[in-house]
């Protein structure tokens, strides 16, 4: 009976603003069903075939590491010397384990404005609220030549810090005179060109849910090349760019477009260079992208696609709706958010799938927004909940 009452405050919010509407505001809404027949052209199976009920429980056996001490390790690296892992939490540091005896420890802080307010880590919940002051690191990457850590910072853009930690410095925080509004993540190739997503140019992310939910396509994939210290938008339009990895022979750049549920292909070099495509069509929400060492594609789900998650998509006007309601998104997220459920799949640099690693109850892993492999582990990161996940992969994995 309590989930009736929402639901019902929801339809009845709906039907409210139906009739409050002006028709013109109504007859607006025409203007972002251009991309209707695009999405709704992902298509609505499972492509995992059988795969998925060999892997369907394994992440339960997966070790729970930091449970309350570390709220939303969004994403995880280990540097050169195999430290780490070192992940960014939602109080806007950056911490670093360093074994059971000691800890987590913080490494860095993306923010100069940090004072009493960022010290939230170990509430239940961050405070969204906050953010824009503590700052919000969401990807890291190692500069392998130099040791430095580059943050994607989604307010303060991307920084780095030296390999003895502190303030993070900036590095790029605009383009074309306009600041960034939500960095998401970040790679490098073999040349020292960094490669990065803007999620949004319209929300800040402590409003991702309302961008995730209106489907805007305001995202950006941008390169910054340090040596000439100049940043250019390699694709526009994007419905919440997130994860970034450049493959391993360096030919192309991965990207996960979020809310069209799909990996796009940018390419470097050959033929199609600085042309891109839509790689892959996925049966998840991804996050984040990160390769091993074969060369192969980890990619963190943040939920399996829903039927809500499907066919909203030719309704483009209710999502549309839905986020203008006079409802606090802190409502609004329980009622339409999935159950937890973790997923991982493993792809190889030709598209194939080669593992697929599930929690389908949220046992003991729940949201995951980052895999990183490391010395035969898996390393997983999520940012809603208080605690990081490591699971052992078989010999043959």
């Amino acid at each position: 009976m309590g989930r009736l009452l929402p639901a019902g405050v929801l339809v009845v919010a709906l039907v409210a603003y139906f009739i409050a509407s002006d028709p013109l505001e109504l007859s607006c809404l025409s203007g972002i069903t251009d991309f209707q027949a695009q999405y709704v052209a992902v298509p609505p199976y499972n492509p995992l075939g059988n795969i998925t009920r060999d892997g369907e429980s394994r992440l339960q056996g997966a070790e729970i590491v930091g449970q309350g001490d570390v709220f939303g390790p969004e994403s995880i690296a280990f540097d050169g010397q195999g430290k780490g892992p070192y992940t960014g939490l939602s109080d806007g540091r950056v911490v670093r384990y360093d074994g059971p005896e000691l800890g987590w420890t913080t490494f860095a802080t993306t923010s100069k404005r940090r004072s009493a307010l960022c010290d939230y880590n170990h509430t239940p919940a961050p405070k969204l609220d906050y953010e824009h002051i503590c700052g919000r690191p969401l990807g890291l990457r190692f500069e392998k030549t130099t040791g430095e850590l580059y943050i994607a910072d989604a307010y303060f853009g991307i920084l780095k810090v030296g390999p003895q930690g502190g303030l993070a410095e900036p590095v790029v925080t605009e383009v074309n005179g306009v600041p960034f509004k939500f960095c998401n993540d970040l790679d490098f190739d073999g040349d020292g060109n960094l490669y990065f997503t803007d999620s949004s140019t319209k929300y800040h992310r402590r409003q991702f849910f309302i961008s995730r939910l209106e489907l805007e396509n305001t995202g950006r994939f941008l390169r910054y090349n340090p040596v000439r210290k100049e940043t250019t938008v390699l694709i526009e339009g994007l419905r919440f760019p997130n994860g970034v990895a450049v493959s391993k022979d360096g030919t192309f750049v991965v990207v996960a477009e979020t809310n069209m549920a799909r990996l796009l292909r940018y390419w470097l070099k050959g033929p199609k260079a600085n042309t891109w495509e839509v790689w892959m069509d996925l049966p998840g929400v991804p996050d984040n992208v990160r390769r091993n060492e074969n060369g192969d594609f980890w990619v963190a789900f943040h939920s399996r696609r829903s039927f809500i998650e499907m066919n909203s998509g030719a309704v483009p006007w209710l999502r549309h709706l839905v986020a203008k309601l006079p409802i606090p998104p802190k409502q609004l997220f329980p009622l339409l958010a999935p159950k937890p459920h973790a997923l991982v799949i493993r792809y190889s640099s030709e598209g194939q799938v080669l593992e697929v690693l599930e929690d389908q109850s949220g046992k003991v892993v729940k949201v995951v927004s980052e895999v990183e492999e490391h010395d035969g582990k898996l390393y997983l990161g999520t940012v809603l909940f208080p605690q990081m996940a490591v699971y052992t992969l078989s010999s043959g994995g």
